[in-house]
């Protein structure tokens, strides 16, 4: 059965504006119909790494009295926190156990790590996910495939060890195939060109049609590096071996296709790079190794022609939904609102409003359950 909730990420900007405290974004949860999952941040959410036993019972008072249910506990990994090193593996597998615990205490099945982290960090900790009866799952985030090496070697390293504690957590955003409103009006306001734009979103289609012959595949790196190092190629002509095919042919479409391009348009046509253009058969196959899902979206768009009924114009989410109900997948899938960044150079009255970005995905994701 899969069940909805919300990652209490989506509020980071509600928290920071000090409108919605956990208490609040806990009662807001409560007040969607049909939805009852909570996945948090841990050093957001919570006085990491030790909340301290009032918080622990007040926490499972707001659950009780709400009607809410613990699913996910993210935890990062900041392998720069000592001044003198970076953290070995073993440094980093101690403090995932440590966070296991803490999950434990608080009542989660689930702890999330990064996209990053290696495999050997989690088997590593895999007896203390045993011990404490919490299933780990590493994040399958854009651009990244389900096709890919970070996903075989954990399901590969599952199957070789018998165990069912480790996982993956598939990002929805894993099946946007062209830049979301919400980033293509902030590369407006910065100046990007009207061809620009378009050529971003044009070219996003052809790569999702196949129609340029793998050049653009960098699904092996994180979006974040890829849009610095293409930054840095902008600016110094210099690239990752491995990357610079994909980012000199970005650079080639643009000046084909926008007149006299400025910095911010290849910005905007690179992000095209972004997208995984994983397969929703695959996610069908590996349904039962997942744990939890990420409902990543960037801004819920009135459906045309369905009034009432709202979508994410830049992901498929008919094709994933439709791919985790095949593959009778049991969990939850998790809201997690990341538009709010790209309204950030606006005045705050012009601010999206995560409680109602949310509540409208929550209403999409009730539609293509049902």
């Amino acid at each position: 059965m899969i069940r909805r909730g919300v990652s209490f990420y989506s509020y980071q900007q509600s928290q920071f504006f000090k409108e919605l405290g956990l208490e609040e974004q806990i009662a807001e949860l409560a007040e969607i119909d049909g939805a009852d999952g909570i996945e948090l941040i841990d050093e957001m959410s919570l006085h990491y790494p030790n909340p301290g036993t009032a918080f622990i019972d007040r926490w499972f008072g707001l659950m009780d009295a709400h009607g809410t249910q613990p699913v996910a506990l993210d935890v990062g990994m900041d392998v720069l926190q000592f001044r003198d090193h970076v953290m070995t593996h073993e440094e980093c597998a101690e403090r995932l156990r440590a966070d296991i615990r803490l999950a434990r205490m608080l009542g989660f099945p689930v702890v999330r790590v990064l996209s990053t982290t290696p495999v050997e960090v989690m088997v590593a900790a895999l007896d203390e996910a045993e011990r404490q009866d919490v299933r780990l799952g590493k994040e399958v985030h854009q651009p990244m495939r389900l096709e890919g090496p970070t996903v075989s070697e954990v399901l590969e390293t599952a199957e070789r060890l018998g165990t069912d504690r480790l996982g993956i957590v598939p990002d929805m955003g894993i099946f946007q195939y062209r830049p979301s409103e919400a980033s293509l009006k902030w590369f407006g306001r910065k100046g990007a060109k009207d061809e620009a734009l378009d050529g971003a979103v044009r070219l996003s289609e052809m790569i999702r049609a196949g129609q340029t012959g793998g050049t653009f595949d960098v699904s092996t790196h994180t979006a974040g590096n890829i849009r610095s190092d293409f930054r840095r190629f902008l600016t110094s002509g210099e690239a990752p071996e491995a990357v610079r095919p994909a980012f000199e042919a970005i650079a080639g479409f643009t000046r084909d296709h926008v007149p006299a391009p400025r910095e911010v348009d290849y910005l905007v046509v690179a992000e095209a790079l972004t997208f995984s253009a994983t397969s929703p058969e695959t996610l069908r196959q590996m349904a039962g190794k997942v744990v939890c899902v990420h409902g990543k979206f960037y801004e819920m768009s009135q459906m045309e022609g369905v009034p009432g009924a709202f979508t994410d114009l830049s992901i498929d989410y008919d094709a994933g939904i439709a791919a985790l109900k095949a593959g009778g997948y049991d969990g939850y899938v998790n809201s997690e609102y990341e538009g709010q960044r790209y309204y950030q150079d606006r005045t705050r009255a012009e601010l999206m409003s995560e409680v109602d970005q949310v509540r409208k995905h929550q209403s999409m994701l009730a539609r293509l359950l049902a």
